[in-house]
């Protein structure tokens, strides 16, 4: 059930009841007639709140949609969706859809001439935007028809997001007389954690890129830097690993040691360091120094070493991230009871979309099924401990309780590749900073330090073949800028040797006999009830302690491969161990009239049931039954005789 329409929305929405409406076109998709382009043009002042951080600050009337003055605007049924569709769509495309409309609602006025903007532009943005408006079964508004409304670039358009990527790339000087990889130990603000991420892989661009993976609810990008022989490819057999910050926005340590770390392999890479050209040679490492850059803004506003506990830890949503992908751990937990239950890839239950889903939270969810992580890193704040899955309790009730994932082992391998070179997690003084974890190593099954639902450590093993584990890295949640270059010594060698945990186990390929890729094979540990699957190019890597293991390679149509292995104490790069799957030998008749036992529909043990194709978005809602109208239509039921029926796709 949604929510109602907050008060101010439904004082926007009666607005425009009594706006001067412009009847529809029949042939211009419900839109209002368009306006002859004008040699010449009035500039007057851009005065409307929903634009005012427009990339121009003057435009004219009549406008493209024929509004004759601010007021019309302002009473516009097309004004208002801008004005909603930020929380209509949850804050996907924000704030790039509003600044694009506006582009059209108020056009841009400079020397006596309206201007307008890009088509590429335009386009560039409906097909990255689109997938929203379907998965809430709502129309592309007409006003914003690339072709109708924008022109090209022979024409003289501009670009109506500018503004959005203004100032953040402009170079920032070093402070005289330092090096090019001299590190600034100070807390970075949105722009400038922007500015040096983009440096970072201008300086590197044999080796690292940057690239967006969404926007927050506020409308920032989320801004990964990627280090890897081939940055923006999956290479054969070559690992991913991720290591993410700033979660919640007052804890902040860990967005500045993504930064620093960030500077320094590529400093160290360009300098010879043979051990970080080996780890980037052979590993592919992604960087989100910030997940939550709108609560870090809420945080940063009380200042460095502020006390308070809970001041911008959440998201613009009031959300908590860590508590808001989906809850797999209690399907798990149901399903553990069965015997022939493995683990692993468990599907998104579709009730999931209808609860409020952070923008944020989609877009490491559409991250990690682009890209095949192995191993990955949250970096936290408020203690001094290296936590692992399961981090929600198998008894719910119990508040703290001992909930192992079947891979316990390995996770502890991870934790104790970070705690034991960290040397204030080693130090053994009871009054240091998580003095209470001393005994057990400073590393802690979640569940057993405090249970909780929803946390991306969790959703990480039970829907991907990702390994994820949680690092605190101090009890002061936002330290004062002079404590960071200790932390940065504190926490550099533990970050570089977590990276190279990845290497650890076996990696291969799976194909058919004729050399074909297999993709989506499970990969299977004898009594590591946890299974692991191919990526598209039919490579794999399962991380798995040292021992003996029997692991097992099957597909749907092909009979199963059994192999030994053993993999030494000391073993620092991950055995290479391929399968050639063989084709089951089926009689035709057999095929044609026995049960389907695997693949998209089919009833076998383990078939997987099917998610939202591509953008988790809104549980991918079907055309409501009977013709009645979506649920997002209430926002606009105030306007009377001029509700925007064009946004109506039924």
């Amino acid at each position: 059930m949604r929510p109602p329409p907050p008060p101010l929305l439904f004082a926007m929405l009666v607005l425009a009841a009594a706006r001067p409406w412009c009847e529809p076109n029949p042939d211009a998709a419900g839109g209002c007639p368009r306006a002859a382009a004008a040699d010449s043009a009035t500039c007057v002042d851009l005065q409307l709140q929903t634009c005012s951080d427009a990339s121009y600050n003057q435009t004219t009337f009549p406008t493209l949609l024929e509004h004759r003055s601010r007021a019309a605007v302002e009473s516009s049924s097309e004004y208002i969706l801008l004005s909603v569709l930020h929380h209509l769509l949850e804050g996907q495309c924000n704030p790039d859809l509003r600044l694009l409309g506006c582009a059209v609602l108020v056009p841009r006025c400079e020397g006596g001439r309206a201007r307008r903007p890009c088509r590429h532009v335009c386009e560039a943005l409906r097909d990255a935007c689109q997938p929203a408006f379907d998965a809430i079964d709502m129309a592309w508004p007409y006003f914003l028809d690339c072709g109708r409304y924008f022109v090209g670039q022979d024409e003289g358009c501009y670009n109506p997001l500018e503004k959005l990527r203004g100032g953040l790339w402009s170079p920032e000087a070093l402070p005289s007389g330092h090096p090019p990889t001299f590190l600034r130990f100070t807390h970075h603000s949105y722009a400038q954690m922007v500015r040096v991420l983009k440096q970072t892989a201008a300086r590197c661009t044999h080796i690292a890129k940057t690239y967006s993976i969404g926007r927050s609810f506020d409308g920032r990008e989320l801004l990964v830097i990627e280090f890897s022989s081939l940055p923006g490819q999956h290479e054969l057999m070559e690992p991913e690993v991720k290591l993410i910050g700033n979660i919640h926005g007052n804890e902040v340590a860990g967005r500045e040691m993504l930064i620093y770390l960030a500077q320094y392999l590529c400093s160290e890479y360009l300098l010879g360091s043979a051990r970080i050209q080996r780890l980037l040679n052979t590993t592919r490492i992604h960087l989100l120094p910030s997940m939550n850059p709108d609560g870090y803004e809420v945080a940063a506003a009380e200042g460095a070493g502020y006390n308070g506990w809970t001041s911008g830890r959440q998201n613009a949503q009031n959300l908590d991230l860590n508590r808001n992908f989906p809850d797999l751990t209690s399907e798990y937990y149901r399903l553990a009871s069965a015997r022939s239950m493995r683990s692993g890839h468990i599907a998104i239950p579709q009730h999931y979309w209808w609860g409020k889903v952070a923008p944020e939270t989609k877009a490491i969810m559409k991250w990690m099924r682009t890209i095949p992580f192995v191993l990955s890193a949250s970096l936290h704040g408020g203690d001094l401990v290296v936590s692992y899955p399961f981090d929600f309790s198998k008894h719910p009730q119990e508040e703290t309780m001992f909930s192992p994932t079947p891979d316990e082992k390995m996770f502890k391998l991870l934790a104790k590749a970070y705690a034991d070179v960290h040397p204030m997690m080693m130090d053994k003084s009871e009054n240091r900073c998580g003095g209470n974890f001393l005994k057990r190593g400073s590393i802690i099954n979640g569940a057993d330090w405090y249970s909780f639902t929803g946390g991306m450590s969790d959703f990480n093993y039970l829907h991907s073949n990702c390994f994820e584990i949680t690092v605190e890295l101090g009890c002061v949640k936002f330290p004062p800028e002079e404590a960071l270059y200790t932390i940065w010594q504190h926490n550099k060698e533990p970050l570089l040797n977590f990276v190279e945990m990845v290497h650890r186990g076996i990696k291969g390929v799976v194909m058919d006999k004729f050399g074909k890729p297999v993709k989506n094979a499970r990969i299977l540990v004898k009594g590591i009830r946890h299974d692991i699957t191919t990526a598209p190019d039919g490579d794999y890597w399962r991380l798995l302690p040292p021992g003996s293991h029997i692991v097992i390679a099957q597909a749907p149509g092909y009979s199963k491969v059994i192999k030994k292995v053993t993999i030494p104490a000391r073993m620092k790069r991950a055995g290479r161990v391929d399968f050639i799957l063989q084709p089951l030998r089926i009689r035709p008749k057999t095929f044609l009239l026995g049960p389907r036992r695997s693949g998209p529909g089919g009833a076998g043990p383990h078939r997987e049931p099917q998610e939202p194709s591509q953008e988790p978005l809104g549980a991918r809602r079907q055309p409501a039954a009977g013709g009645s109208k979506p649920w997002w239509w209430s926002y606009f039921t105030s306007l009377g005789q001029h509700q925007p029926r064009w946004l109506l796709k039924y």
